[in-house]
């Protein structure tokens, strides 16, 4: 199958995945999921409710001993077919996820696809490398330690890079053995829907992976909620972390969340403006800014100040905006109407506060982009302590502020409650690392930003969460240590002799 412009054409996956099988809501309730280009619409999805939900998870759970019995080195065989099946249908799954959510398709094909199919195939290659441990204790004993998979992992995935989460919250689970039920975003759902069914292709028995689109505040919370699922592990917005958390209480799951950020990217005076200029525009317009790890607070030093942002500024005004279908397109638009309008009124907070907005701010002036949820890339000088410069606006949005000291740059990087990632621009090695060690982040780039691999852990402290997505430290977040011990010597007594 191939995607066209025409999404009738396009057999896009339109219902639940439960138990293998594509299937209606059991209430026959539906929603639409739009084009952010143009506004139009692209299909009607099933919209899971409580019983589905509750349909999946005993899917799910009935999958459990199959699958976790499985050898550890043939679940890694599987996900590594996984891997190779994105791949080979990399086009197609580029174009469904620029289509449904208005990621450009150059970053949707050269990252998004490449980056899911990478993660897939390292936790594959990993899946027989989790090992345990025998502890030295007194003699006569052995004590060893194993990890063993949870359960059923609930899993709710965000609407700004639906593809790549699914295989970040997916990969650990499945290579550790667990079962998932995989909520993805109402606004966003069709690439996670066309993963089940490559699933179901790479040989993933039926009931161990489950996707039920819907909306958070039924089908996310009632996932929160089961009594069935042993662990959620939510990406989005630190307000329905709190949710999540909340609802977790009833059966003390496990709780894994990844949410919101404000990071600060600070560029000191000896730093390559050439190559911060270009690194913090990336760092911040990279799929329309919708990022929670985007470089959304420059903080320059005012030695370079004026020159950094003449650059940057004539680097945003030239961006391209576009169909994010157009290969040559360089930022699309943003992924709902309701969105742009929030980033919309940042723009005027940001005015109210006595801002500056130096470029952009407003929709682009080209009649083809007028039905799309379009924002050029927009500059604001701000003070720090203003709302603009503490609160995720989620956008193509940056404010700019100036240092004078190390110390004062590093006081106004953290001097907001998130602490997901951050970055820095020098030549001095030295300077890089003291300030990579104080940034209160669970991420920091020298000389770069927004470079993720799936060795790497992902995750942050403060309001941006807690728990870690890839590497060894997402395995060990998926899987409960058990402690064993064993009376080797048959002089030692089980129990307390009496006399």
């Amino acid at each position: 199958m191939t995607l066209t412009d025409d999404p009738t054409a396009a057999g896009i996956r339109d219902r639940l995945f439960i138990g293998g099988k594509f299937m209606d809501a059991l209430e026959g309730a539906t929603f639409e999921t739009i084009n952010p280009h143009d506004g139009s619409l692209i299909a009607r999805v099933a919209r899971a409710g409580e019983v589905d939900i509750d349909r999946a998870v005993i899917a799910a759970s009935a999958a459990f001993p199959g699958w976790s019995g499985l050898g550890a080195a043939a679940r890694g065989r599987i996900l590594l077919r996984l891997a190779d099946l994105i791949e080979s249908n990399a086009d197609e799954l580029a174009r469904l996820e620029s289509l449904d959510t208005g990621h450009p398709i150059r970053d949707s094909r050269n990252l998004d696809v490449v980056r899911t199919a990478a993660a897939f195939r390292y936790f594959g290659g990993i899946a027989d490398k989790l090992q345990g441990d025998v502890i030295p204790v007194e003699p006569g004993f052995l004590n060893y330690v194993v990890r063993e998979p949870l359960g059923v992992v609930g899993a709710i995935v965000p609407w700004n890079f639906p593809l790549m989460f699914c295989s970040w919250k997916m990969g650990p689970a499945l290579a550790a053995g667990n079962t998932v039920v995989l909520k993805p975003a109402e606004l966003t759902p069709l690439s996670a829907l066309r993963i089940g069914e490559l699933m179901g292709a790479a040989g993933i028995p039926a009931g161990v992976v489950n996707i039920v689109p819907g909306p958070g505040r039924t089908a996310g919370e009632h996932l929160a909620r089961h009594l069935g699922v042993r662990k959620i592990a939510f990406t989005g917005s630190t307000a329905v972390g709190r949710t999540i958390v909340e609802a977790s209480a009833g059966n003390l799951k496990r709780v894994q969340l990844e949410l919101g950020g404000k990071g600060a990217n600070i560029v000191f005076a000896d730093a390559s403006i050439e190559a911060a200029v270009n690194g913090s525009a990336f760092a911040v317009f990279h799929n329309q800014g919708q990022a929670c790890i985007a470089g959304s607070r420059l903080i320059l030093h005012e030695s370079i100040a004026s020159d950094f942002l003449a650059r940057f500024i004539e680097l945003a005004e030239s961006i391209r905006l576009g169909n994010p279908l157009d290969p040559t397109t360089e930022m699309g638009p943003l992924t709902s109407a309701g969105h742009r309008d929030r980033v919309l009124s940042y723009v005027q907070l940001a005015r109210d506060e006595g801002g500056e907005v130096l470029t952009g701010g407003s929709a682009p002036d080209d009649p083809a982009l007028g039905r799309g949820y379009y924002l050029r890339p927009t500059v604001v000088r701000a003070d720090p302590s203003s709302r603009v410069c503490r609160e995720e606006v989620f956008g193509p949005f940056v404010t700019v502020t100036t240092f004078r000291s190390d110390e004062e740059a590093i006081a106004v990087a953290n001097d907001v409650d998130y602490g997901l990632g951050g970055g820095l621009w020098t030549r001095d090695l030295s300077r890089a690392h003291s300030v990579a060690s104080r940034i209160r982040a669970g991420m920091v780039w020298i000389n770069s930003y927004k470079r993720i691999n799936p060795g790497s852990p992902f995750g942050g402290t403060g309001l941006s969460g807690y728990g870690r997505e890839m590497g060894f430290e997402a395995m060990r977040e998926y899987t409960e240590p058990k402690s064993v011990w064993v009376n080797v010597d048959a002089a030692i007594p089980p129990f307390y002799p009496r006399p």
